[in-house]
């Protein structure tokens, strides 16, 4: 008798603990609900800064917002770009990745920004990304050989060439770099004399006579 109660109290107990857990939860789920669709409102009126406030706090009791906090953090970033904060643009987008990290317009639109400082080294390391999560793109591999000819590393940049005619082989901006490149590593070669043609007499040692 003394062990059916205590079996009994036991599973009252826990019954009550997960009627308790399953009201916070939904609790915490319409608060979520409630800072999300502020933080929206607020996005809708370029009020970034509290848009990003509410959705971090919305995405903090529910990860399901963390897409919608990501979109805030680009849109930030893109009126951070309009207005030339670069860096700020940058450190947006770079906050958008960590929370959706396969995003690849978020590296597109970094990359942008990074071409607009200059900052080629960042721009190439972005493209590289894209390409690992998109390599069957030839457009990607396109712009990342455009940003390897700015460098002036070109053999870089025609590799990447090739492989866009690989897969696109009428792409007149890759056919036209193809042909730059080439000319340019040609006038950077020495000059070595030809190979004479086969057959060719070759010539007797100097002052040795022929018998």
């Amino acid at each position: 008798m003394k062990k059916t109660f205590i079996f009994t109290l036991i599973t009252a107990l826990a019954l009550c603990v997960s009627q308790v857990c399953q009201g916070q939860a939904k609790k915490s789920s319409n608060e979520a609900n409630k800072l999300a669709r502020e933080g929206a409102e607020a996005a809708k009126n370029q009020d970034w800064d509290k848009a990003v406030e509410l959705l971090r706090k919305a995405t903090a009791m529910d990860h399901k917002y963390a897409d919608e906090l990501s979109a805030v953090y680009q849109r930030r970033g893109y009126a951070d770009a309009s207005e030339q904060k670069y860096q700020d643009a940058i450190t947006e987008y770079g906050d958008a990745l960590k929370l959706t990290p396969q995003d690849v317009r978020i590296y597109e639109q970094r990359a942008a920004v990074e071409m607009k400082i200059n900052d080629y080294d960042k721009a190439l390391a972005d493209y590289s990304e894209i390409i690992k999560l998109k390599p069957n793109e030839a457009r990607y591999y396109n712009y990342r050989a455009y940003i390897y000819e700015l460098k002036n590393e070109l053999k870089n940049s025609l590799a990447d060439t090739e492989k866009v005619l690989k897969q696109d082989p009428n792409n007149q901006e890759a056919k036209a770099r193809k042909q730059r490149i080439e000319q340019k590593l040609a006038e950077s070669q020495p000059l070595t004399p030809p190979p004479p043609p086969p057959g060719a007499p070759k010539t007797s040692p100097q002052g040795k006579k022929k018998p």
